[in-house]
């Protein structure tokens, strides 16, 4: 028979909509006894902490082009959310590879820059306005390509792999 061992939590007080509430935070330590002198672990990382910085991008300099659309490939799959990996994996399998170096780099700038990736979506997507830095024809492609008018099935990102046809 297995016993599975009871955890420690500490009861953390917050504010939602102005009312205080209390929250239990796991540890993720045996249960606390305070007979024994034992004191819990302080948790690592409070989630509720939004001050963390965003490392800055530092474009690179000298980057062979090839060098440079294969990163920007890779970069486009991996994004960190679904939305914007669908978006801009299938885009830059459609155009990456006939773009030239002024193109490739705004596309760069475009998908580097940005410290939150819901704004490019909010910005292909139309949602929002897009910032004069990164309204340019390469923004206007992306936009069309949101749209979708030839009615393209886009449930998977495309094989890193696929022969160009």
């Amino acid at each position: 028979m297995f016993r599975i061992p009871a955890l420690c939590f500490i009861n953390r007080t917050v504010v939602v909509n102005g009312q205080a509430a209390s929250r239990l935070i796991s540890t993720g330590a045996p249960v606390c006894n305070s007979s024994d002198g034992y004191r819990p672990p302080t948790p690592m990382i409070d989630l509720e902490d939004k001050s963390l910085p965003i490392p800055e991008y530092k474009e690179k300099k000298n980057e062979p082009l090839q060098l440079q659309k294969s990163r920007l490939l890779y970069q486009s799959r991996k994004r960190g959310m679904l939305e914007n990996g669908l978006l801009l994996s299938t885009f830059a399998a459609k155009y990456l590879a006939e773009m030239n170096p002024a193109q490739t780099k705004l596309y760069d700038r475009l998908i580097n820059l940005p410290s939150n990736d819901w704004d490019i979506f909010y910005w292909a997507t139309g949602v929002k306005p897009t910032p004069k830095e990164y309204d340019n024809e390469v923004m206007n492609m992306l936009k069309d390509h949101v749209k979708n008018n030839n009615r393209e099935q886009r449930f998977v990102q495309p094989d890193l792999y696929a022969k160009a046809n």
